[in-house]
């Protein structure tokens, strides 16, 4: 039976393996592994190492605390009727968003962002 916090910490690897466009044969490469067990630890199958989290966490640019983050975040801290999902970082289309939004130049992302301001706070 998968541990919640298993669970938790391959979803983070994965989304952040995904943000900077890793493949899982690529981490895997670099961390020394068959890319299977990066399927095992992201699918929350196999508990990752405290020591291959560490290498997992120096692949990717992460600090190791990056994959605990919101673990105790609870869906009644959510506000009530909030169009943000619990998990923004479970939601593909949010992922694809960021990853477009660091893609740009400098100053593009920032007209972007203060659009996106405009925008949310007419709504």
């Amino acid at each position: 039976m998968k541990h919640p916090v298993d669970v938790h910490v391959g979803k983070r690897i994965r989304h952040r393996r995904w943000l900077v466009g890793m493949t899982q044969q690529q981490l895997a490469e670099k961390v020394g592994i068959k890319f299977q067990q990066i399927q095992k630890y992201e699918t929350g199958m196999n508990r990752v190492s405290a020591s291959r989290l560490w290498d997992i966490s120096d692949v990717l640019g992460v600090p190791v605390s990056f994959f605990f983050d919101g673990l105790n975040d609870k869906a009644a801290d959510a506000p009530v009727n909030s169009q943000i999902p619990i998990d923004i970082m479970a939601d593909k289309e949010a992922l694809e968003l960021v990853r477009s939004y660091y893609a740009m130049p400098e100053n593009q992302r920032r007209r972007l962002f203060d659009l996106a301001r405009v925008l949310s706070d007419v709504a």
